[in-house]
């Protein structure tokens, strides 16, 4: 592993590249904060895939990207005299050092729910009027539940015992399952969304990730079912032209590569 002083060397060399890139290169020189905004977010997907798919190299690559973006904002924020890099950094470590008065204070905690309630403390303190204020709207429904319960459950707002959310889970359902019955489909819309609201609550007193368990069913299907294409292909049959039973065949015997 590099030493501080050589990772602090490749930290500035790229700082370098980016001043030549943005000065000498058309397309580099065209990019604004707004034409970047799309790419970023390609790139931290891509992040995601690499990390569920515990691929170190593909995470250390895309770690270079995202890190390239990054650098890319402070460059075009330094050009108006906006913000620089310095800017940027020194912003974080200001903030890491005021909401961890444990460390950097006299402040004595017992374990990590209670640094996470000082966290959302100290962001009110700091002039937010909301602990939600911090979850973005632009936020996929899925993630976005699951950083609105965490956020809530800083202050105090949140379930005693997992046997309490399975619960409202089973009561969910029920509600969606009147609502289907009755044909409502406005209401059966707002009841399935408690449904999958309460689920996620419910994975995270299993300590589990809602996205990332459902990115791997996700996963799980295309492999399957691209099994399901290939031995299709073998026999010359259309998937359109078989029967759901034939299909059947070749999906449960796609299940091998789960094992």
């Amino acid at each position: 592993m590099y030493t501080k002083k050589l990772q602090l060397e490749a930290y500035e060399r790229l700082l370098d590249i980016m001043d030549d890139l943005r000065e000498k290169c058309p397309w580099d020189k065209k990019q604004t904060l707004q034409s970047l905004r799309h790419l970023t977010i390609e790139e931290t997907y891509e992040l995601g895939d690499a990390i569920l798919n515990n691929d170190h190299d593909e995470i250390k690559k895309e770690l270079g990207d995202l890190l390239l973006h990054i650098v890319f904002y402070a460059k075009i924020g330094s050009e108006t005299g906006a913000f620089d890099m310095a800017d940027v950094a020194n912003g974080i470590c200001d903030k890491l050092i005021n909401r961890h008065p444990h460390i950097y204070g006299d402040v004595e905690v017992k374990d990590e729910e209670e640094v996470k309630r000082n966290w959302e403390q100290i962001k009110l303190a700091e002039g937010k009027k909301s602990v939600l204020e911090g979850v973005p709207a632009g936020l996929p429904a899925l993630v976005k539940a699951s950083r609105i319960q965490d956020k809530v459950k800083g202050v105090g707002f949140d379930w005693e015992e997992p046997n309490q959310v399975w619960d409202k889970v089973n009561e969910e359902l029920q509600e969606l399952q009147n609502e289907v019955a009755a044909g409502d489909h406005d209401k059966i819309e707002g009841e399935f969304g408690d449904v999958l609201f309460s689920l996620i609550n419910y994975a995270r007193f299993l300590n589990i990730s809602a996205e990332d368990a459902l990115e791997r069913t996700n996963k799980k299907f295309i492999k399957r079912f691209q099994y399901l294409e290939s031995k299709a292909a073998e026999i010359g049959k259309p998937l359109s032209e078989m029967t759901l039973a034939e299909m059947d065949v070749y999906w449960n015997s796609s299940k091998q590569f789960d094992k």
